[in-house]
């Protein structure tokens, strides 16, 4: 029986999340615990939470899941693992070990979709060099997938949202759009080639980039997932006590991401996340209304941005390309805090 998973949702991936801004006053309410060792909470909103266990070894926590983000049960799989494993690759940390996270109707779909998704997840899973050790799963409608993950990292090598540097440039190191491909699928509007690339950059760890990062001793890094290159943007600004300006035209986007906001495809996450950012946001007078409306896609397993030293810049790029993340280009720039925190331009 062959079963496509995105007749079953809504809202799928990352596009799923609760809306920023209600996130936020959600978190208000969640007690902070008091603890030495705790070197990153939700206080900054980061990718992951860090916990030192010695001088030399902290471990990075995290967990992601969400509804199918496209129709094959296997690469829907593939696509949440990647995409839970990013966290810890956002934060400098070496993913280590995690526990699937499974939500099935076991009434209502034949167990081998159940088997293909598990599959999909191991076998990233291996590629990253994490090993799934157990996990839960309960009955829901529809389902939904992903891992908690465990990764180590030294103290002293934390990469966080809150390390943006006045005067550093931006890199983005995967292209913008899979939150108006998918969506454009549902509808009927999105071409073969564009499903394909979309689903290719879901699948694609962050593996290299976050060694590129590594190597280069980078310090401020957040990865772009539901609240959209901006709202992420954001985050890091607010974090990192600066602002942020992106260049639009030199965000790389997929196939034909541009046209098919310009048909009238923008999800409903887009206008959710606009919404998150729009009080901290000023846009140039001739800034492009579809890139704009591209900064605010909810992208899945989207890409790692990060800030660098303006003379090191070029050395990265050439890494990053010769891991074969070829899209990767400077966006944007970091400076002293402004009256708005992000601003776009054409």
């Amino acid at each position: 029986m062959k079963v496509d998973l995105l007749k079953l949702v809504e809202h799928g991936g990352c596009s799923s999340k609760i809306p920023p801004k209600q996130l936020e006053e959600i978190l208000k309410y969640l007690p902070l615990p008091k603890d030495p060792n705790i070197l990153v909470d939700i206080d900054t909103q980061d990718d992951a939470g860090v916990y030192r266990v010695n001088d030399d070894l902290a471990l990075v926590l995290t967990t992601d899941f969400f509804p199918p983000v496209c129709s094959d049960p296997y690469e829907f799989g593939q696509i949440a693992a990647v995409n839970s494993i990013s966290d810890v690759y956002a934060m400098g940390g070496n993913p280590v070990l995690a526990l699937n996270i499974m939500m099935f109707p076991a009434a209502k779909l034949p167990m081998e979709v159940y088997a293909e998704i598990m599959r999909g997840g191991f076998d990233k899973a291996t590629e990253a060099g994490v090993r799934i050790i157990g996990g839960h799963t309960i009955d829901d409608f529809p389902p939904k997938y992903g891992l908690a993950v465990v990764g180590y990292i030294h103290p002293k090598k934390i990469i966080a949202n809150s390390g943006a540097e006045p005067g550093d440039l931006l890199i983005l190191t995967k292209p913008i759009g899979t939150g108006i491909v998918m969506a454009a699928q549902r509808l009927g509007m999105a071409k073969d080639e564009d499903i394909m690339e979309a689903k290719r950059q879901m699948k694609l760890l962050n593996k290299s980039g976050a060694e590129v990062m590594k190597k280069y001793n980078i310090r401020g890094a957040t990865d772009i997932t539901g609240f959209g290159l901006a709202g992420h943007a954001l985050k890091m600004a607010k974090a990192s006590k600066v602002s942020i300006q992106i260049d639009m035209k030199k965000v790389p986007l997929i196939g034909n991401v541009y046209d098919l906001i310009d048909d009238g495809c923008i999800p409903g996450a887009s206008f959710r996340n606009l919404e998150f950012v729009e009080e901290f946001l000023a846009c140039s007078p001739d800034l492009d209304y579809n890139l704009k409306m591209i900064a605010f896609d909810a992208q899945t397993s989207g890409g790692l941005l990060f800030s660098a030293p303006p003379d090191k810049v070029f050395k990265i790029l050439e890494d990053l390309c010769a891991t074969g993340l070829i899209s990767s280009n400077v966006i944007g720039s970091v400076s002293k805090q402004k009256e708005k925190l992000i601003y776009l331009n054409n």
